[in-house]
């Protein structure tokens, strides 16, 4: 992993097993020896199907759930360290999420007023005027302040309240902001709104973020480094558009394959079977065994074999 002043946050070998039963327990390996560096004002895409373990990193990083074993580091500081109510406060301060379901996020009995009110009840943000920061922040995510704030949250769409919840994190002046399928609830034509206003708030304020998805095309549109997720484990790592220009891995190869192409017909005699990707990664592990990762050109890394030699 890089060591630059850049760097905000370190994933080390980060694994999370969730056992389930107590007699004749059942464990599931949902990530495994996952590593990568966030670095200010970037934008990495966490790519990979439903079950790959995406979601499992972005809900570790927010300190959401428990690491197995592996670190994570923000500013050098390993989180798991980082235990006490203030120091706990402090993180989030910094560290901040969106979800799928912008709706599950408000509650339907307060105005929308109230995600404002809180952080600064909860936080000590250096702001000599609230209502006026209030109004900066809405104004960058282009919302109207008179038209958004009173409102109850059905009475706004739902690419409306997502960019509450990313003026909030503006306000709050995070260094990293995990977004867990954004956009997946929005229609086609808030996305590319959202989408353009993520990519502009990190490079305007240096905020960085972890954008994850199952959909290659938008990992493609906003991130400067993509990560793809199989069964838990790190496939493909690096620049975006080495990756998607030469993929090298067979289930990354597998993904851009079942990309639709516009204004062709999906070809209705062209199975898809499950086990042959499964053949497949498991073919190149054996051909490949012993590697792990490895860089095949600067800033593109492939998992080559799950096992190395020791």
């Amino acid at each position: 992993m890089e060591k630059n002043k850049d760097v905000v946050m370190t994933v080390e070998g980060l694994t999370k097993v969730f056992k389930s039963g107590i007699i004749n327990p059942e464990y599931t390996v949902a990530a495994k020896d996952v590593s990568f560096d966030i670095k200010r004002g970037e934008i990495i895409s966490l790519i990979g199907e439903s079950g790959s373990g995406k979601t499992t990193v972005g809900k570790l990083i927010l300190k959401l759930i428990k690491i197995s074993e592996g670190k994570i580091k923000y500013k050098g500081k390993d989180i798991t360290e980082i235990n006490n109510k203030a120091e706990v406060k402090k993180y989030y301060r910094r560290v901040q999420g969106i979800f799928q379901d912008p709706f599950a996020t408000f509650n339907p009995l307060y105005r929308v007023d109230r995600i404002f009110d809180m952080i600064f009840d909860s936080f000590d943000l250096n702001y000599k005027n609230k209502s006026q920061a209030i109004k900066e922040a809405l104004d960058d995510v282009n919302l109207n302040p008179d038209r958004t704030l009173g409102k109850f949250p059905h009475q706004l769409s739902g690419g409306q309240l997502q960019r509450l919840l990313i003026a909030r994190a503006l306000l709050m002046d995070v260094d990293i902001l995990v977004a867990d399928e954004l956009i997946s609830m929005l229609d086609a034509s808030t996305r590319i709104g959202v989408l353009n206003l993520l990519v502009e708030s990190c490079k305007k304020h240096g905020m960085a973020v972890v954008f994850i998805t199952h959909d290659l095309n938008l990992g493609y549109y906003v991130s400067d480094k993509s990560l793809i997720m199989y069964k838990g484990r790190l496939v493909e790592r690096g620049n975006t558009k080495k990756i998607y220009e030469n993929p090298i891995h067979p289930y990354t190869k597998m993904l851009f394959k079942a990309v639709p192409e516009i204004g062709e017909r999906w070809d209705q005699d062209v199975e898809f079977i499950p086990e042959q990707v499964i053949n497949d990664v498991n073919e190149f592990y054996n051909n490949n065994e012993g590697k792990g990762f490895v860089e095949i050109e600067e800033d593109h890394s492939v998992l080559f074999s799950d096992k190395e030699y020791k």
